[in-house]
């Protein structure tokens, strides 16, 4: 009877398989999905130079949400490397001329996220001053003695990436060294007693949001989209560091605690809430927090580090709703919610809203579809 059973258990384990196997999307319908986001995207904005007008405010272009869908658009480049998309990210870079708003002595993080591409396509193509400016930014914040910048968790994904791949590209631990000591003052110091809460595995906003701040069914106020940034950022900089980097252990532990936690928190229709422990406050699909959640956890599967078996059947969940449910035929993104810190910002979340802006929601599609489409050639 004992060996029935065991023979059972691995009938059944390699038929799960299998199963999960078959039931990955097509590479060709994935790419197909993710140019057509993108197409939508570029066609729409075709003039990259153009500043978004928001509040009565001008926002350049090179600001965090444009450099968030750059690092989408260099995602899609390395799965599709088709030269219009190449072209239009170096058209954009050499507008800006390699710089930031607010210049090389800013310590805002929305202001050198573009870094990260700066980088890429330096990669691509070395040439110094595609990263001068870059690199001057990263040494002034390696040379002076801060480490309370980051004091909003989008900030981590903003920041942290660009010291990474600075440290990744230059060989200089310094780089690595001060990412540490910035990421560890936001996790364990700003608020409270930091912004990451351990016991549930998941990130406040910022430093207003800690205890004794409670959402209306009295738990913890978790933001979809704020968590996604910092598991976002998790991936992209242990794709950058070195395997024996101090700290190394100490990100993927903070990334396997938050893939338990954010699995755990799942819609049953393969969506996120906004709120992540209440579903009554402003509940409903949303899709930029999915999409990011998505891009970890496929990373993570693909790099083995989390349970295929317990990882995959959730990410798929979660981009096949996202194909089917938010995607327009057109390529507009539907269900994503506006820029804000919080649930009920830019709401209502809904399949036809236009948000304030559209490229960061496109980025971080953008780089789950990469992902995913990675995960199938495997």
């Amino acid at each position: 009877m004992k060996q029935k059973a065991i023979v059972s258990v691995i009938i059944a384990f390699f038929c799960l398989g299998t199963l999960q196997a078959q039931n990955l999307p097509d590479r060709k319908e994935t790419l197909k999905t993710l140019v057509k986001v993108n197409d939508y995207f570029m066609k729409k904005y075709k003039d990259y130079r153009t500043p978004s007008y928001v509040n009565n405010v001008i926002r350049p272009s090179n600001i965090w949400t444009r450099g968030v869908y750059y690092e989408g658009l260099m995602a899609l480049y390395s799965i599709y490397p088709r030269d219009d998309y190449y072209q239009y990210a170096i058209d954009w870079a050499n507008y800006h001329e390699w710089g930031f708003r607010n210049g090389t002595t800013t310590r805002n993080a929305d202001d050198y996220c573009a870094g990260q591409t700066y980088i890429d396509l330096y990669n691509i193509c070395p040439d110094p001053e595609k990263i001068r400016k870059t690199k001057a930014t990263m040494d002034m914040l390696v040379n002076t003695p801060q480490v309370n910048d980051w004091w909003w968790v989008d900030a981590i994904q903003m920041g942290m990436p660009v010291f990474a791949k600075l440290g990744h590209l230059t060989g200089e631990q310094k780089y690595f060294d001060k990412m540490w000591d910035m990421y560890e003052y936001t996790r364990n110091t700003h608020g409270e007693n930091g912004m990451y809460n351990p016991k549930e595995g998941l990130w406040w906003r910022d430093h207003d949001f800690d205890p004794p701040y409670k959402e209306p069914n009295g738990k913890n106020c978790y933001w979809s989209r704020g968590n996604g940034w910092v598991y976002a950022a998790l991936v992209r900089v242990l794709n950058e560091i070195p395997a024996n980097e101090t700290h190394r252990t100490d990100y993927i532990n903070d990334f396997l605690a938050m893939s338990k936690a954010i699995k755990a928190c799942q819609r049953e229709d393969g969506f996120w809430n906004v709120s992540l422990h209440d579903e009554s406050n402003y509940g409903g699909k949303e899709t930029s927090g999915t999409a990011l959640f998505v891009y970890g956890m496929a990373w993570g599967v693909r790099q083995g580090l989390l349970d295929k078996n317990e990882y995959l059947p959730v990410l798929l969940k979660a981009w096949n709703a996202m194909v089917k449910e938010a995607v327009h035929e057109n390529g507009f993104l539907g269900y994503v919610q506006g820029t804000g810190k919080e649930p009920k910002d830019s709401q209502p979340v809904t399949y036809d809203k236009v948000i304030d802006f559209e490229d960061f929601g496109a980025g971080c599609f953008l780089l789950a579809g990469s992902e995913i489409y990675k995960l199938e050639a495997e």
